[in-house]
């Protein structure tokens, strides 16, 4: 793959940023790679283990001639990032981000956006529940999603070349509008993660079951509940901060399926049990048959690197 940026700046290198960066150098994509993190331990981690070749104490200093920045920080501090960077970012340059939640990034970093610079907000649709400069892996994103919600106006030179740039990383990448992502990644992403932190939880807040026991006696659903729960939890609590209105629909729609689980479990209804769980079923089927996961069993114990 030939250059495709001369300079990119990757703001924040946690686990998608570090991917990001070993990614680029696997593929050849940027001539040169600078990044920027609030921790002195991630800019001295980054710098050797060669993620990047420089690293900046500002967001404002690792942007000057960059030609694409990318903010891979929690959502909530993309609209202070956005506002760092902008008497830096030169004309013609391309601004995107990986936050899971579209509408608050247009709403929060579109203001600081100067005209001649290309605002593309993204979302790959790849991770593990790991974080930190050495977590990541350049196949992170091989045959996953990459969604890019270009704003009003986009030029679309500037969004081909970034749906060129993911694509070169490894993902399949579709255009969507922001509002539509965030309803769609609400039940695909959100509630998921809602529901594993509250079932881990409630396990915790047991009184009658032992910790040691709840540890012992994992099965494998709660296994992955727990793998799920151990995402980031600044990255996730602005998630759903800023996506309330989408999770609060799926909630309610969720509860309501509950409740009727609930009630066929509790009057032995098991022809509703087993046509609700055969549909459930053909889901996991699909998601199979599209590539998106495996049928072998990991059980969470290794991530899989291509």
């Amino acid at each position: 793959m030939s250059v495709l940026f001369e300079k990119v700046a990757v703001l924040g290198l946690g686990l998608i940023g570090s991917s990001l960066c070993h990614a680029m150098r696997k593929e050849g994509l940027a001539r040169h790679i600078v990044g920027y993190a609030k921790s002195a331990e991630t800019r001295a981690t980054a710098l050797e283990i060669g993620l990047v070749d420089a690293v900046y104490e500002t967001a404002a200093d690792a942007v000057v001639d960059a030609d694409l920045i990318i903010l891979c920080a929690p959502i909530g501090a993309c609209g202070p990032l956005a506002a760092a960077i902008k008497p830096n970012l030169k004309r013609g340059a391309t601004v995107t981000d990986v936050g899971s939640v579209k509408g608050a990034i247009v709403r929060d970093c579109g203001p600081h956006i100067p005209e001649g610079v290309h605002f593309i907000p993204g979302h790959p649709i790849a991770g593990t529940e790991q974080s930190g400069p050495r977590s990541g892996f350049a196949e992170l994103f091989h045959n996953r999603w990459c969604i890019l919600t270009p704003v009003a106006g986009s030029d679309s030179a500037a969004v081909a070349k970034l749906e060129q740039f993911w694509k070169a990383c490894g993902s399949n990448v579709e255009l969507m509008d922001a509002g539509h992502h965030d309803l769609v990644l609400a039940i695909t992403s959100h509630l998921p993660h809602l529901i594993a932190y509250t079932t881990v939880a409630t396990a915790a807040d047991l009184e009658n079951v032992t910790d040691s026991e709840v540890i012992k006696y994992s099965a494998s659903g709660f296994r992955d509940f727990t793998r799920i729960a151990a995402s980031d939890p600044t990255m996730w609590r602005d998630v759903f901060l800023n996506n309330k209105d989408a999770v609060l629909e799926m909630l309610g729609r969720f509860s309501e399926e509950l409740s009727v689980l609930q009630r066929a479990v509790r009057w032995g209804d098991g022809e509703t049990l087993f046509n609700l769980f055969t549909r459930a079923r053909e889901a996991r089927r699909n998601i199979i048959a599209a590539g998106q996961d495996t049928a072998a069993p990991d059980f969470g114990r290794a991530i899989k690197k291509d």
